[in-house]
């Protein structure tokens, strides 16, 4: 992630909200990367589920709260619900959301150190 690419999460009062393009189906379930978009970047992330009844989206809200170490009910769809590209509400302290965010982004390979 550079510099001048403005990051995939926005900080809000009682939380963070995410930016993500998720792949249904995956054979790598979990963090992907960063999938470039016309207003910056997003959390590139697998699931194995497929995009039928709402599986994936519960696949990758579940993924996400993994990643971040909170529950699962603490991350829902905000928008982009039949969409691959996702906006997720994470609750929680969002300096901490952001940190850990932050964290996950520079260990992907290729990331800025």
């Amino acid at each position: 992630m550079t510099a001048t690419a403005p990051l995939a999460w926005r900080l809000g009062s009682d939380g963070v909200s995410v930016a993500v393009k998720v792949q249904p189906k995956s054979r790598r379930p979990g963090m992907q990367g960063l999938a470039p978009d016309i207003d910056g970047v997003r959390l590139r992330i697998g699931v194995t589920e497929a995009a039928e009844d709402g599986r994936a989206n519960r696949a990758v809200c579940a993924a996400l709260a993994d990643m971040l170490g909170v529950a699962a009910s603490q991350v829902s769809v905000l928008q982009g619900a039949s969409s691959r590209q996702k906006s997720l509400r994470v609750l929680g302290n969002p300096a901490q959301l952001a940190a850990k965010l932050a964290e996950l982004c520079h260990s992907l390979p290729g990331a800025d150190p």
